[in-house]
């Protein structure tokens, strides 16, 4: 069976950028004044790794409460937006026309929309009336690594099509002002909004997507994910996930590697989903690196945020950028409690 090829990527986000020292200034106002917790938790936002992030709506926007109808409105506007973007350069990049797509895959988790982002899409990018949809909803901030393997699986199961994988988080526009808990506090501090494309083929030329795998560890479903309240989604993050990182994701990439006839120090490159400082921590210990070998991640996190499933796009983007030789190790964490891990190799 032909080996599917990562024939191009590209990424998108908002015009809007917002630094961190505005966020922390307002967040008073963002929670319905002061208090002792808000106090303790002002350094999460100084010490998130984050220096600004693109927002989908202006920041004096977050203040305000918004019902679910307004908040799904925008959802699908900007990421209709977004995802037009990212899709025409992956296309362009990858030298095809919109009719060459046979496949599209939409993985999202910051929103819902029927019909589907790509039905939508379908018009705004002259796809061909017969192009297969698959939207995808639900693996948070694994998605962007699961949704290339699955992508690759779909290029595998029909040879010489072109699968094109769109990823789109709104992740702000989930934000609860006026909730003052310590996830929403740490989400105010690490969600931002982006989109990212990409063309998945066994005929193009690119890295060859190797090989993928999935780890859910059991009873663990109250680590990641959303509350679904009367007025959105709030989100659900565990203190411990640092910890979780640190001393269960070892034995999850060895025997992966083991799997392939690998060894850590087989690994190349790596482009990890920054969930946030305290993780990306964590990984550079699991993956044997030096502090702050995670470079590329780290400058990711820092310029974007946390952009749940596309953020990983966005550090794979860098890698690919400078030039990939050998193994490039992919990895995200997600709700489940599922770890993600994903295998691309340079070609020879």
């Amino acid at each position: 069976m032909k080996t599917p090829h990562l024939v191009s990527l590209a990424t998108a986000t908002p015009s809007r950028v917002v630094e961190q020292a505005e966020t922390a200034a307002i967040a008073p106002q963002l929670f319905g004044g002061d208090s002792a917790l808000l106090e303790a938790m002002r350094p999460v936002f100084e010490n998130a790794g984050i220096d600004r992030r693109h927002l989908a709506q202006p920041l004096d926007w977050y203040s305000k409460s918004s019902g679910w109808k307004e908040t799904q409105a925008l959802f699908v506007q900007h990421a209709l937006d977004l995802l037009e973007r990212a899709a025409r350069d992956a296309v362009a990049e990858a030298g095809l026309a919109m009719t060459d797509i046979d496949t599209v895959m939409t993985v999202c988790t910051t929103g819902i929309s029927t019909p589907s982002l790509e039905s939508h899409l379908k018009n705004r990018l002259s796809l061909r009336d017969d192009v297969m949809r698959l939207p995808i909803f639900g693996w948070g901030c694994a998605g962007g690594v699961l949704g290339l393997m699955r992508a690759a699986d779909v290029a595998k199961a029909h040879p010489g099509s072109n699968v094109l994988l769109l990823v789109v988080e709104l992740c702000t526009l989930t934000f609860r002002p006026g909730e003052l808990t310590k996830s929403n506090v740490v989400a105010s501090a690490l969600f931002g909004d982006g989109a990212a494309a990409a063309v998945i083929s066994t005929t193009g030329s690119g890295p060859k997507i190797a090989a993928g795998c999935e780890h859910t560890w059991p009873d663990s479903l109250g680590v990641m994910g959303w509350r679904v309240e009367d007025d959105g989604l709030g989100v659900v993050f565990s203190r411990d996930i640092p910890n979780l990182v640190r001393n269960d994701m070892k034995g999850v990439l060895d025997g992966f590697l083991q799997s392939q006839g690998l060894i850590l120090d087989d690994i190349n490159a790596f482009a990890p989903h920054p969930g946030g400082a305290k993780v990306l921590d964590a990984l550079e210990s699991v993956f044997g690196l030096t502090e702050g070998g995670l470079g590329d991640a780290r400058d990711v996190l820092r310029n974007y945020g946390n952009m749940s499933s596309a953020t990983v796009m966005f550090v794979l983007q860098r890698v690919l950028r400078r030039g990939l030789t050998g193994r490039c190790l992919l990895s995200a964490l997600g709700p489940g409690f599922t770890a993600a891990l994903g295998l691309l190799e340079a070609e020879t």
